[in-house]
């Protein structure tokens, strides 16, 4: 067995350490996964909040300020920082680190979707509200059943993007003690003492994983696209 061969064996055959990289994958997808249901759910509510902004001329609301102040300080602050405050402080007699990352990531998250969804919601027809309300609906119902489906439209594509950056984002949980798929492979390099092998095999695993999404991601948006031309 040549050099590369030998070199490749003891990064992902021997003792099994495939098996850590499946497991770290494994993570690394579901802390995604959880974060991205938190960011969505937060990214709604704010983008609500944001919106009940009265017109010009007039005092800010309270939930406006809020949802404007969050959105400032988690887009202003580097997403490790706030993983380390989970960690350290927030989290620090719980030491449940798929907790404190899914929402760290989660809450981060939540500040990018809200202003995606917000723009959506802001791209759709100023008339659909004044034809909701001209039905009799109240302006939550409007939005509930008017607004908000023709947003979807709008948001899935850059939703999906956030996604994608999200499972990139995931590469510094190992600063809470998980075993990601990042993690995985330093492990591996320090037992191996070749940095070269596990680093690039995982490289590719994270190439491959965010190949595919951003290929179904297409296929969504000229989906979209071609409902929208009928």
């Amino acid at each position: 067995m040549n050099d590369l061969g030998t070199r490749f064996y003891n990064a992902f055959i021997a003792k099994e350490r495939y098996m850590l990289y499946l497991e770290g994958l494994g993570l690394t997808i579901s802390i995604s996964i959880t974060a991205g249901i938190i960011g969505i759910i937060l990214g709604v509510i704010l983008a609500l909040m944001r919106l009940s902004e009265p017109k010009k001329g007039r005092k800010r609301t309270i939930l406006c300020t809020i949802s404007t102040a969050y959105s400032d300080v988690i887009r202003g602050t580097p997403s490790v920082l706030q993983l380390l405050i989970m960690w350290f402080v927030i989290f620090s007699s719980s030491k449940n680190g798929f907790l404190v990352a899914a929402l760290s990531f989660g809450i981060n998250s939540g500040a990018y979707v809200s202003e995606i969804i917000r723009a959506g919601i802001l791209a759709v027809d100023k008339g659909q509200m004044e034809a909701g309300l001209s039905l009799g609906l109240t302006k939550a119902q409007t939005m509930k059943q008017i607004i908000l489906p023709q947003a979807v439209k709008n948001v899935l594509p850059p939703i999906g993007n956030e996604f994608i950056t999200l499972i990139k984002e995931t590469a510094i949980v190992g600063y809470v003690s998980l075993s990601d798929l990042t993690r995985v492979a330093n492990q591996v390099s320090s037992r191996t003492y070749d940095a070269f092998m596990p680093l690039i095999g995982a490289a590719i695993v994270y190439f491959v994983i965010i190949k595919i999404l951003t290929l179904l991601l297409g296929k969504l948006e000229r989906n979209l696209r071609k409902s929208d031309n009928r």
